[in-house]
């Protein structure tokens, strides 16, 4: 049996769009910092160009590889990561690796 004040609990819990906007650039960067072997050169930037979010991504020359993944699967992921946040922010996001 479930207790009176059961669903108010539970809609607090919930956000909504307009109630939470995800950091994207937060997300990018901590992951970033995890593939990498010199995290203190992982730069992201944040660009608001003509109706979406572009996510810049800046590493290490040699930690680009390990960004790109085999064959693009890890930036692949991390786009898909960044789209499924836009979707669900309700926003359109880019990410982009810098050379």
């Amino acid at each position: 049996m479930t207790e009176p004040g059961a669903d108010a609990r539970t809609a607090d819990v919930r956000t909504t769009p307009e109630t939470r906007t995800p950091d994207v650039r937060t997300l990018i960067e901590q992951i970033a910092k995890s593939l990498v072997d010199a995290p203190d050169e992982v730069l992201v930037y944040q660009v608001e160009e003509e109706g979406e979010t572009v996510i810049e991504l800046e590493v290490a020359p040699d930690d680009m590889g390990k960004v790109i993944g085999k064959h693009g699967r890890t930036v692949r992921a991390l786009r898909c990561l960044v789209n499924a946040t836009g979707i669900r922010s309700q926003k359109r996001y880019a990410l982009e690796i810098l050379e």
